[in-house]
């Protein structure tokens, strides 16, 4: 079980349960070192969030999705917001038989609609509510089967979700092939980001040109690898500083900077604070 997370009774696998803004505000504290696929149907009232320096609003029947690696920021939610969230990590996610599928659904709105949300129709969001809430119930039960039922449930979950993508998004606005590899980067950079700063890493393993790589990010995300690979540095410094007792220089050699000066350079142009003043902000 992971310490300070929104949902301390997760297991680490999988777990599904009503949120309101007190808890989805925690979970800006969690993005960028778990690796947990997350999906959030609103129920009632607003969310509002940051998604590649835009603001967007999140209403009933909005489907907002986390994914590893991804640079999202809740800013806002009305008083009365409710909603309902499914967490799985990425091994019981790659577990699946037809993960492929599975996976690329999660990255399907970013890619054809460059924003992590789909406005899903008012008969689609019951249906989804209502496996959701099964995934509860079974949750809380003493099932002797109980594992294998909840891999069951989300397999059915993730594909009528594809169900139901696939009506609202109905032209591809990159093709395939490119849409193909975005995706295949983002299931490496939660995996490698701490060792490998470099583009030139990540396009090795996808077998294709730095150049191309870079290309392929900026056209489906209008972000750059660079953006990716920095944004979840920070969220890791960020965390080893605020939760761990590591010095600065342990920090520093355990997110593979060349040095602590390295390190604090960077800290500092990307968040205004060296990570001495982060550090002590945070325990204040």
């Amino acid at each position: 079980m992971l310490d300070g997370i929104p949902y301390p009774e997760w297991d680490g696998r999988m777990y599904c349960k009503e949120t309101d803004a007190t808890i989805t505000f925690l979970t800006n504290n969690t993005h960028g070192y778990m690796s947990a696929y997350t999906f959030t149907l609103i129920l009632e009232g607003y969310l509002k969030i940051l998604y590649n320096n835009r603001e967007m609003i999140l209403r009933p029947h909005d489907l907002y999705f986390y994914s590893p690696g991804m640079a999202i920021t809740v800013i806002d939610a009305s008083p009365n917001y409710r909603g309902i969230c499914l967490l799985a990590d990425e091994d019981t996610t790659l577990r699946i038989p037809f993960v492929r599928d599975l996976v690329s659904l999660a990255y399907m709105p970013i890619v054809r609609l460059h924003e992590p949300k789909v406005e899903l129709p008012p008969e689609v969001a019951d249906r989804l509510e209502r496996k959701m809430r099964e995934i509860i119930s079974t949750l809380h039960s003493d099932h002797i089967y109980k594992d294998e039922i909840l891999n069951l449930l989300y397999s059915v979950f993730l594909l009528d979700l594809q169900g139901a993508q696939e009506q609202v998004i109905r032209e591809h606005s990159v093709p395939q092939r490119m849409e193909e590899l975005f995706i295949d980067f983002m299931r490496l950079l939660p995996r490698h980001f701490v060792e490998h700063h470099d583009i030139g890493f990540y396009a090795s393993q996808l077998s294709i040109t730095p150049d191309y790589l870079s290309r392929i990010v900026r056209r489906v995300s209008g972000r750059t690898v660079v953006d990716y690979i920095n944004q979840l540095l920070i969220m890791e410094a960020s965390h080893l500083l605020t939760s761990s007792t590591l010095s600065i220089s342990q920090i520093a050699d355990q997110l593979h900077f060349a040095d602590t000066p390295s390190f604090s350079k960077f800290f500092s142009r990307l968040t205004g604070h060296s990570p001495r003043e982060y550090r002590s902000h945070s325990n204040n």
